[in-house]
């Protein structure tokens, strides 16, 4: 079963913002989608989930081609994205935060509380279920974001830059927990993101794009090997 963005372009006035990308993402496996700043990931997401209709070419989800959905229809098919920013309710605790989704969803009060709850688990935020939403650490903000896509139990879960912010020990839990949920939903995950320490050690293929151009796809090992990723936007990370 695949996410699939199939010879995508999007423009916005006489910029190609995406052009001529086809990406796969398959339930099971987690993909990189990393490029330089402007290179249209966050479109490629965007288009991919919903927010943003492509110019030409389709989105297909298990071989269902995406028409006119709108962004709810989406995600009861279990495509499901993170924001770079998380854009918390502040006056709400941490549960409430997650179980709003939930109730969108059309799931009881109860139903959503008991989802809430399961999921604050799965981020390790358990304990912190009842604090407000505004004594929270920017880190555990994090982890509330992730922790309300997952309460729509995604099969294609979309993560834009989770790592954003983060110090060096929390992105390496951050892709643990990444690891862990792969195996607990068995979803497929794209993540954007500029830690490149982060993508080659936890994805299984990435896709590099470039002035909205497919660059390469391939393994960690490959795209760090490929002299024209590095010339655009690995350089001496890649070393």
């Amino acid at each position: 079963m695949e996410l699939v963005a199939d010879h995508v372009s999007v423009h916005f006035g006489g910029v190609l913002a995406v052009d001529d990308v086809t990406l796969r993402l398959a339930q099971g496996e987690i993909l990189g989608l990393i490029g330089p700043n402007g290179a249209g990931k966050t479109t490629m997401v965007n288009v991919l989930s919903g927010f943003q209709m492509p110019h030409t070419g389709a989105v297909s989800v298990a071989g269902e081609r995406v028409k006119r959905w709108s962004r709810h229809h989406l995600v009861r098919l279990g495509v499901v994205r993170t924001f770079q920013a998380v854009r918390l309710f502040k006056r709400m605790s941490v549960s409430e935060n997650v179980e709003v989704g939930c109730l969108g969803l059309g799931l009881s009060r109860v139903a959503a509380r008991r989802q809430a709850r399961h999921v604050l688990a799965e981020v390790g935020l358990e304990a912190k279920a009842d604090m407000a939403a505004d004594a929270l650490s920017y880190g555990d903000e994090r982890r509330v974001g992730l922790a309300r896509a997952l309460a729509l139990q995604p099969r294609f879960l979309l993560l834009d830059e989770p790592a954003a912010g983060l110090n060096a020990a929390e992105a390496e839990d951050l892709r643990h927990l990444i690891a862990a949920l792969r195996q607990s939903l068995a979803c497929g995950i794209l993540v954007i993101e500029h830690n490149v320490q982060l993508v080659m050690q936890l994805c299984d293929r990435i896709h590099v794009l470039a002035s909205g151009k497919s660059l390469a796809m391939g393994t960690p090992a490959e795209i760090r090997a490929d002299a024209q990723v590095r010339r655009a936007y690995l350089g001496s990370e890649a070393a």
